[in-house]
């Protein structure tokens, strides 16, 4: 570039701080628990050609393709045909999408006549209709799943602001005014986007902007090829797989053959199982997310900005019609618990090329549980997601109790709960002892969260895994424990249900879920006393594993 390097700077600095303060409006302005308390959300600046350019430090599984989604839309509605006031959306699966819930929303930003950019902002929407109050577990298409939004275009002041689209969308939802509260959310994240970029066109001029835009891209390009480049040559192999389809006991597995070459990567899920028949399915774009965040962590360094030119020296390759890029109409609701064993494949291959920067398998599953109730002023619903704990890795224990390297969500306090819903209440929420595997490292403990039912007519949806398949540990650690969920009837009945269940609940009744901990890396005897000793203070470990030892040596 010929720019001036301060220039340079302060401009591509004030971008990522333009996304940064997107993401908070995101959070701030939102209605639902789902996102104002969880955080299950995500914004960014993106080129006028749907690249990214900046993003918000929120979740990395709907930052990672989005200009796959974007793109999706550039191609039926042009740059050129754009004016000012439209947006573009989309949340269709087979279009660059990812899920129903996860609605994607591009508004043009325009500096005298042109558009030199796009804010864009995503939110996981608490109910978008389809078979079931916030989550169908037993959908067999994605038309069962909510409403689908192909790639579109509307005008912000005519279709929504009590337009035809802002009335369809209301007239499809059980929870209108937590749903469009949140799309106002998110129209405002993309407003605050759009005039910080207006501002720096305004200071510097548009043509300058665009071509910081376009350098911090091939900064980026730069920075990863040469860290790839310093990384061990060859072809390695990862396997992982995911419990069952919910329908039998069959495990589905995800296989991965991943080649490093002088300045790219290839990861190739040749061998991978075919599509299923519920709602575990993996997008393209989603698997895509998965990959590229499990190479960043592992070959390049933190200070690398995450934007489109991070991805080009990465290709991807998965079987059309397989898992991880199934035909239409597959159901795809529960797309993470796949797109994680993705991660954690391409994590173990990547393990015997560089053992120093990888982690041990965490529990490494979006659990997403779901209460809704039916009165008399319609739907009520509670949906939240769990994490687990991390995998332990060379220099470090695994996180407890926290979401999973792809998503990043936060727990919903349990206060914010008792102000929006009085037919249950938290009745217990702890770190599960005992629930990770041991090793030099240990993995992250798991956690356990109790919820009693205070009205009758409850309805109970999950999908999570791992309750029968542990995580891995890694070069002799042990694996992490499994999770497990169940339901404690009034009358002391006790069901112990699948990791992807239904039930009806009544007053009195009290749900049990329980999501595992992280395997642990390297071998159990090489852990020191002094950490061995926190943990039993902590609480955290509850038998001394330095006992059988004593006893074999004796």
């Amino acid at each position: 570039m010929t720019m001036n390097p301060i220039d340079y700077a302060v401009i591509s600095q004030a971008l990522v701080a333009g996304a940064r303060e997107m993401g908070v409006k995101l959070i701030r302005s939102a209605y639902s628990t789902i996102l104002r308390e969880a955080r299950d959300g995500s914004a960014g600046l993106m080129d006028r050609h749907g690249n990214t350019v900046a993003q918000a430090e929120l979740i990395p599984m709907q930052l990672g393709p989005i200009g796959e989604t974007l793109r999706a839309c550039l191609r039926r509605y042009p740059v050129e045909t754009l004016q000012d006031g439209d947006f573009l959306i989309n949340n269709d699966p087979f279009e660059g999408g990812q899920h129903i819930p996860d609605v994607f929303i591009f508004t043009p930003i325009f500096v005298d006549g042109q558009v030199v950019g796009f804010g864009a902002s995503v939110a996981h929407h608490l109910d978008l209709g389809g078979g079931a109050p916030g989550l169908n577990i037993h959908a067999s298409d994605v038309y069962q799943e909510g409403l689908r939004i192909p790639p579109s275009r509307y005008n912000f002041e005519r279709d929504w602001n009590g337009g035809a689209f802002e009335r369809l969308v209301t007239a499809n939802v059980r929870v209108p005014d937590l749903t469009i509260g949140d799309f106002n959310a998110q129209f405002a994240a993309n407003h605050i986007g759009a005039a910080r970029v207006k501002q720096l066109c305004a200071r510097y001029g548009a043509a300058a902007v665009m071509d910081v835009m376009r350098e911090m891209q091939d900064y980026s390009e730069r920075r990863v090829r040469a860290a790839i480049a310093q990384a061990p040559k060859g072809v390695y192999y990862g396997e992982d797989a995911v419990d069952d389809d919910g329908l039998s006991d069959t495990p589905l597995v995800i296989r991965t053959k991943v080649t490093i070459a002088d300045d790219g990567v290839e990861v190739d899920f040749e061998g991978t199982c075919a599509q299923v028949k519920r709602n575990l399915n993996c997008p393209y774009s989603s698997t895509l997310s998965a990959v590229l965040s499990c190479v960043k962590s592992v070959l390049t360094s933190p200070d690398i900005p995450y934007n489109e030119g991070m991805a080009r020296p990465i290709k991807v390759k998965v079987p059309y019609g397989s898992l991880m890029n199934p035909r239409p109409p597959a159901p795809v609701r529960a797309r993470m618990v796949p797109a994680f064993r993705a991660f954690n494949a391409v994590m173990k291959a990547l393990a015997q090329a560089l053992p120093e920067k990888v982690i041990a398998c965490g529990f490494d599953t979006t659990t997403a549980l779901c209460l809704s109730r039916l009165n008399e002023a319609g739907y009520s619903v509670y949906l939240e997601i769990f994490g687990g704990g991390y995998g332990g890795s060379r220099s470090a224990d695994g996180c407890d109790a926290v979401d999973g390297p792809l998503s990043n969500c936060s727990n919903a306090p349990v206060e914010s709960l008792d102000l929006d819903y009085d037919w249950f209440r938290v009745a217990g929420y702890t770190l599960e002892p005992d629930s990770f595997g041991l090793g030099a490292q240990r993995g992250g403990a798991g956690l356990r969260r109790r919820y009693e039912i205070l009205s009758d007519d409850v309805q109970l949806a999950i999908y999570s895994d791992r309750f029968r398949l542990a995580p891995q540990g890694l070069f002799g650690g042990e694996p992490g424990k499994t999770a497990d969920c169940s339901v404690i009837r009034a009358d002391g009945g006790h069901a112990a249900l699948r990791s992807k269940a239904a039930v009806d609940l009544h007053k009195g009744d009290i749900v049990e879920m329980s999501v595992g901990g992280g395997g642990g890396y390297g071998h159990p005897t090489q852990r020191s006393d002094a950490l061995i000793d926190r943990d039993l203070e902590d609480g955290i470990l509850t038998r001394d594993p330095r006992a059988g030892r004593r006893l074999a040596a004796e």
